[in-house]
């Protein structure tokens, strides 16, 4: 998308009115799953110590806050930035396979990991299963 396109889409977004709540209370909800402060989520995303609270205080943070913070909290940045009223980011979009597509026993894996409730969890799960199959497999 060229950068003329995004600027429009950014624009045009700011002009929406923004509702705060629906990204107040997953921020929340994600602090409380990480048991972390405010001061711990804003510096474990490389945010300044303050961020998260001028979040939770109503502000709106940028889109490269919400990939920070996405990517700390383990999450799909698309959901952050929605959720800030920015539009979603193509690259982060990510492309699912039908489980039509997959062997029996990958569905069973993915079916038990998707149980995991706590996204951070479910995400190291995740990765040290990956982590077991490219050190044992070479994939």
């Amino acid at each position: 998308m060229p950068a003329s396109q995004i600027a429009e889409l950014k624009r045009k977004a700011r002009e929406k009115i923004f509702d705060p709540e629906p990204l107040m209370a997953r921020l929340r909800e994600l602090m409380k799953n990480h048991n972390e402060s405010y001061r711990e989520s804003s510096l474990r995303s490389g945010l300044d110590e303050q961020a998260v609270r001028r979040i939770l205080a109503g502000q709106r943070p940028n889109i490269t806050s919400c990939v920070l913070m996405a990517n700390h909290f383990g999450i799909d940045p698309n959901e952050f930035i929605t959720l800030a009223g920015w539009p979603e980011i193509d690259v982060f979009k990510v492309k699912t396979v039908s489980a039509d597509a997959l062997p029996p026993e990958a569905v069973e894996v993915a079916m038990e990991i998707a149980k995991i409730a706590d996204s951070g969890l479910r995400r190291q799960v995740a990765d040290a299963i990956k982590l077991l199959l490219s050190k044992h497999f070479d994939l």
